[in-house]
């Protein structure tokens, strides 16, 4: 069963605050958010496919930086989505985001916990996070496409992510640092594309 009090489960949520905190694009983020609960994500394929999908890049010559797990952020409104993302996975077509490549052939994840959103957060405003662990793969810095002639996937490389600004201005709306903060990720193999990138994991809703 599930025993929210368990010490197993306060660990998990420290854990995973831990993971949030640490995640924060602005530091004043520290203090404006509460995490009540957190649910591991037990999914034993997603995890046998991330270490799968490490085995075959460091058999292809990846380094330990590109294979290192780090995580990335969803938001989801309601606890339905975040948990059927927890068993279908992040698949394509899922995104409303589409300035760094096409959402029909990857997906899109935050980088930081607290910029998950287009709109900021409002006060008394409560939602799902899914904390994902993600093998990040080979980069490539892309600029920042607002066409409909979608970016397509690089070939050779296995995530996005727009050309950085070292410091995003604090005049930034809320939005521009949102599209400017995500991984689009994707997994092609012989010129087709992944319904589900193998390197994004499901871990922690909190």
């Amino acid at each position: 069963g599930f025993h929210p009090e368990s010490e197993e489960s306060s660990s998990l949520l420290q854990t995973a605050v831990s993971v949030l905190q640490s995640s924060y694009l602005d530091s004043t983020s520290q203090d404006g958010f509460q995490y009540s609960q957190a649910i591991l994500v037990e999914n034993d394929v997603f995890l046998s496919e991330l270490k799968a999908f490490a085995q075959a890049k460091e058999a292809a010559g990846y380094s330990q930086e590109e294979l290192e797990e780090t995580f990335a952020f969803l938001l989801f409104d309601n606890e339905e989505e975040a948990k059927e993302v927890c068993q279908t996975g992040l698949r394509v077509n899922s995104s409303s985001v589409s300035t760094l490549g096409d959402p029909a052939k990857g997906v899109y994840i935050s980088k930081y916990a607290d910029c998950l959103h287009p709109r900021p957060w409002y006060h008394g405003k409560s939602g799902y996070i899914v904390i994902c662990k993600l093998i990040k793969g080979k980069v490539k810095a892309v600029s920042e496409n607002y066409t409909t002639s979608y970016t397509c996937p690089s070939p050779g490389y296995d995530c996005h992510v727009a050309v950085s600004r070292n410091n995003i201005p604090s005049k930034t709306s809320h939005c521009q640092a949102f599209e400017q903060s995500q991984y689009y990720v994707y997994e092609v193999s012989d010129g087709s594309t992944a319904e589900r990138p193998r390197q994004i994991c499901p871990y922690i809703v909190i």
